[in-house]
């Protein structure tokens, strides 16, 4: 049985002019905490992250996997959405991630996401974490170490890097949601928000960061050997997030099964 993980973090959007800070951090922060668990990791930064290099890295992964392996994606960066076409997102959009290459173009979508996860041995496990896309308000959680400065959000507007005839036609306003990637075929998802809600990019002790990121390190560092991925979450939520000037709830999705399992056993 072995342990891998890819950690993606991109800062960079050329054409764009909507870059990031906080997510070559996360990949870092969350390629260290893998290795001393035990991880082999693999990390794509910046330019490293078009979309054929996080297909490649994710397809290679998965396909290598056996039974009994564990897997863990770590994605920080923009999300985004384009209209659904093949009929299977209720509300008519696809969600996706950003790749360095957006401004080309390139978007990994949900419906991409999901195949590349499906061709995966039986008894390999799979956690998907995104710290990316998706605003409310509430007073509650910690913002002891938050930097003074308001955050920004990991949402890229699809007018930001569509061409024009491809933008669909006005409607409500939409988040881009994690429902998508509930959907991809890993046994876990965490993410740093609802589908109506951002994930902020800020600083936390002039460090950039991703607020879940930092505040998942955090819980993580204080786990016990024991605790399983439903303990985890518990300890970032409402513990940490949200807060007033950090309005995203935390989400996890999976089985009872898949919760109960040992952190990053």
């Amino acid at each position: 049985m072995s342990k891998k993980a890819l950690c993606i973090g991109i800062n960079d959007y050329p054409g764009t002019q909507n870059d990031l800070s906080g997510c070559v951090n996360d990949a870092t922060d969350w390629a260290a905490a893998l290795t001393t668990r035990g991880f082999t990791v693999t990390q794509l930064i910046d330019a490293q992250a078009t979309k054929a290099a996080m297909v490649a890295g994710i397809g290679g992964l998965v396909s290598g996997a056996a039974k009994g392996d564990t897997l863990v994606i770590t994605y920080s960066g923009h999300g985004t959405w384009v209209p659904d076409l093949n009929g299977d997102e209720p509300d008519g959009r696809d969600e996706g991630l950003c790749p360095w290459d957006i401004g080309a173009g390139k978007v990994l979508l949900d419906d991409e996401l999901a195949p590349l996860l499906a061709n995966r041995a039986a008894g390999v496990r799979v956690l998907l974490i995104s710290d990316s896309c998706h605003s409310g308000s509430v007073t509650r959680g910690d913002n002891a170490d938050l930097d003074a400065g308001m955050p920004r959000a990991r949402f890229l507007p699809p007018e930001v890097w569509m061409k024009a005839e491809d933008l669909p036609a006005p409607r409500a306003a939409r988040l881009p949601a994690v429902g998508g990637l509930t959907r991809s075929g890993g046994d876990l998802l965490l993410a740093g928000c609802t589908d109506t809600q951002f994930s902020w990019d800020t600083r936390f002790k002039s460090r950039p960061n991703g607020a879940f990121t930092y505040y998942a390190l955090k819980a993580l560092a204080a786990l016990p050997a024991s605790a399983t991925y439903q303990d985890w979450f518990k300890k970032i939520t409402p513990a940490y997030l949200p807060t007033n000037q950090l309005p995203q709830n935390p989400q996890i999705f999976g089985t009872r099964t898949a919760r109960a399992w040992k952190v990053f056993a």
